[in-house]
């Protein structure tokens, strides 16, 4: 059976003769945070703060004593941590959580080791044979690891990747060619977190990044089709054009059955910023200015008053 949520205990409120009293207690029993619910809450923060850092100090103390620490240190000492955390994380029996955010500092270090391999040995590769590097290196680590931080730095990595490979190698790749390509890696990402998330329980997704990643895909569409409207229309524009028009209509029904207005929100402000693209490129007067003003002002809240609807009629 699946948790009691704050709108299952507000209808039956509703639907009951309840007390105020009562339904305040089953709030607090069932849906509030409690004591140890807040110190987990601290435990995970400290925990990912304290990696964070611990990392970012790793990586300082190379940069700031580079001079001075000869080629064999830079690389064993690095090296050295890998591993060592690596079979800390295999052989040690601890909390899970641990387990995860030392294999997600682990990964970041092995880019730290690729950066300092490069500089030690001058191999005089492109940015994106580092980050191609990099992803290649710790697949292995993300599939098996089932954590979402660790997926999301991962896709940040694949997205810089492609950018890089575009920009230094693939030259003759358009703009839109490189957004589409973009648009497409994170919508595959999106959709597969979604459908593990759903036919796969225990290996659900946290709420938060299929939210960021589907605002990602959301920025680069939205970038895309600006871009387009701007600039002569070309095939890539309408490939990227459909796309966007079908993800969004996706998006929006995704947003209705699973209840979440977060989906329907992104949309809609993309939607709001590509009409007020198309009013600026028919004209830049000021009085078109003062018109996108007017549609910005309208439109934001008439979608704010509409979603604030659909949440309240999903709570009754």
């Amino acid at each position: 059976m699946s948790k009691i949520t704050r709108e299952d205990i507000q209808i039956i409120g509703r639907c009951s003769n309840w007390s105020e009293n009562d339904v305040s207690k089953t709030l607090a029993d069932t849906v509030y945070a409690d004591k140890s619910s807040w110190l987990a809450f601290l435990r995970i923060l400290f925990l990912g703060i304290g990696a964070s850092f611990t990392v970012a100090g790793i990586i300082f103390f190379f940069a700031y004593n580079w001079a001075d620490l000869n080629k064999f240190i830079k690389l064993g000492l690095l090296e050295g941590l890998v591993l060592l955390v690596s079979l800390g994380v295999l052989f040690f029996k601890t909390n899970p959580l641990v387990k995860k955010v030392l294999l997600a500092a682990t990964a970041i270090l092995v880019g730290a080791s690729l950066a300092v391999f490069g500089q030690v040995y001058q191999t005089g590769a492109n940015a994106y044979d580092f980050f191609l590097a990099w992803v290649l290196f710790i697949s292995l680590w993300v599939i098996i690891s089932r954590f979402a931080a660790l997926w999301v730095i991962y896709i940040a990595l694949i997205n810089t990747t492609i950018f890089l490979y575009a920009d230094q190698v693939a030259q003759d790749w358009s703009e839109l060619f490189v957004i589409n390509f973009l648009f497409v890696v994170n919508l595959f990402f999106l959709i597969g977190f979604l459908l593990i998330s759903k036919f796969k329980p225990d290996r659900r997704f946290p709420v938060w990044s299929t939210h960021l990643l589907a605002l990602a895909i959301t920025v680069i569409g939205t970038i895309g089709v600006s871009m387009g409207i701007f600039e002569d229309p070309e095939p890539l524009f309408w490939m990227l054009f459909v796309l966007v028009g079908i993800s969004y209509g996706l998006g929006v029904w995704y947003g209705l059955k699973a209840h979440n207005t977060f989906y329907l929100a992104i949309i809609c402000f993309s939607v709001i910023l590509i009409i007020c693209d198309l009013l600026l490129h028919a004209s830049e007067g000021a009085g078109m200015f003062f018109i996108i003003g007017l549609f910005i002002i309208g439109s934001v809240t008439v979608l704010i008053k509409t979603l604030m609807e659909i949440q309240r009629k999903w709570t009754r």
